[in-house]
Parts: C-alpha cells; sequence; structure tokens
C-alpha cells in the first residue's frame, strides 16, 4: 500500500520509563480513513503510544510515520496533520463553547474564526449552550465541545484518547454517533478504549495491546475467529444490555 493509504505505521516501537518498558516493540498499520482501535488495561501503555505518535515524547527505539512523515525528523508536519482530544484536552472552563471554538480556530491562523465555530457548534448541537461557560456543560457537552475543537482546521488524523471514559450512557452514544461520522467524512481516527463494546461498535480495525505488545490485530471478524465458537447453540442470545438500552432510548427521541 501507498503511505498515502496509511495513515500510521509504526514498527518496532520502544518505550521505557525509569527502565521499566513500557512498550516493549508495539507493530501496526492504519488505514486512512478508518476508525483503528487500541485495546487494552489501564497501564497498558496506550497513551504513550498516542504521545510518540503526536510527537509529545520521544520513543527509545523503533519507527513512527503519521500522515508519511516521520514523528522524529518531521514532527511539525506530524503536528500539523493531527489533532488530539482526551487528557489532552484544553477546553478553557471560563470560556463560553464558542469562545473556546473562536480561540482554536484563531490560534490555527483560519481566516473565519465565526463561522468555523458556528459551524461546529451546529454540527455537534451545541448552538442552545454556546454562549455558556464550558463550566456549566454536562460531561457528554464537555466531549462533544472537546472533539469539536479538535476539529477545528480539518485535520486529516484525530487521536481520541479514551473517549468515552466517565461519561453517562447517552454520553458515549453521542460520542459514538460523531465517530462513525467522522470516519464517514474521510478522517481516520484512532481511538484508544477499554471498553470492548466500544471497540466493537466503532472500529474497521482493533489491536489489543498487552504488556508491551500487540497480541492480536485484525477487524472484529478475524478477532472472533480466533476464538472458539460457544459449545451451546440452542439457548436464544440474550440481547445485551446496551442493545436493550439503545433501543427503548432510541424510541424516546423519536416521539
Amino acid at each position: 500500500m501507498s503511505h498515502h493509504e496509511i495513515a500510521i505505521s509504526v514498527q518496532g516501537l520502544k518505550k521505557s520509563y525509569k527502565n521499566i518498558p513500557v512498550l516493549t516493540g508495539v507493530d501496526f498499520q492504519v488505514k486512512t480513513g478508518s476508525i483503528f482501535a487500541l485495546l487494552g488495561s489501564n497501564g497498558a501503555g496506550k497513551t504513550t503510544i498516542i504521545k510518540i505518535l503526536a510527537t509529545l515524547l520521544k520513543q527509545d527505539s523503533g519507527n513512527a510515520t503519521v500522515n508519511g512523515f516521520d514523528v522524529l525528523l518531521n514532527p511539525g508536519n506530524v503536528r500539523q496533520s493531527i489533532s488530539l482530544t482526551g487528557q489532552f484536552a484544553a477546553v478553557d472552563e471560563i470560556l463560553t463553547g464558542r469562545e473556546n471554538l473562536i480561540m482554536v480556530a484563531q490560534l490555527r491562523h483560519l481566516s473565519n474564526p465565526r463561522q468555523v465555530a458556528q459551524d461546529l457548534l451546529n454540527r455537534f448541537s451545541l448552538t442552545d449552550a454556546a454562549d455558556r461557560g464550558a463550566a456549566t456543560y454536562s460531561g457528554g457537552m464537555r466531549r462533544r465541545l472537546d472533539i469539536a475543537m479538535s476539529l477545528v482546521g480539518s485535520p486529516q488524523l484525530i487521536f481520541l484518547d479514551e473517549p468515552t471514559t466517565g461519561l453517562d450512557p447517552e454520553g458515549r452514544i453521542e460520542v459514538w454517533k460523531i465517530v462513525k461520522e467522522l470516519a464517514g467524512s474521510g478522517t481516520t481516527v484512532f481511538l484508544t478504549t477499554q471498553y470492548l463494546d466500544e471497540a466493537e461498535q466503532l472500529a474497521d480495525q482493533i489491536a489489543i495491546l498487552h504488556q508491551g505488545k500487540i497480541i492480536q490485530s485484525g477487524a472484529l471478524e478475524e478477532l472472533k475467529k480466533l476464538f472458539p465458537p460457544v459449545k451451546v447453540e440452542y439457548i436464544e442470545k440474550q440481547p445485551t444490555l446496551e442493545e436493550i438500552f439503545l433501543s427503548t432510548v432510541g424510541k424516546k427521541e423519536e416521539n
């Protein structure tokens, strides 16, 4: 595949903190325009990988390219083509949602910050709360603003570090909808999560990070083949709580 089709390529990535290995040889590729989920428990090194890819941290060894640029050799080009959310979010509590968006648009030297802000407020259903201080936002609204801010300037690639941690179920579903729309419009989405259902809902490609290495990766269907089928076939499959919740909440919203 040409590098236009590969948004991220990582080979042999290693990183230790104070002689404690966190990444011990990580390899994966992310296709342009796909949703890639990095799955792993807390402390598995997911955030370390994002920091290296976002040029916030240098790896000890191995190579990583983002949008065709080497993270060590061309960090400036990498930074221009990506966006970060999650633990790196810079929502200013004192400013309103609108002011937050205008500020980012100005920092990115866009010619029409007000219009950019208005478009994103519309897109993320934040128009009603646009002129309230961000401190008053619910968790879900705040996360929507966070993602909206990271989309100012239409980055080719967006990193979402545990985008739904701490959200209520409705907030999670809102974020999932946004992520699906992003990928639908051609943005590459790299997300980390510790929720299996989240990866299952969203990802085209899933990689499982364990003890510093990627132990499995592939499409959900490929991963499912690795696990032996359940023997008891005659019991009707019970719907998951997620499915029940979605169908009831969905009905409520349609009325």
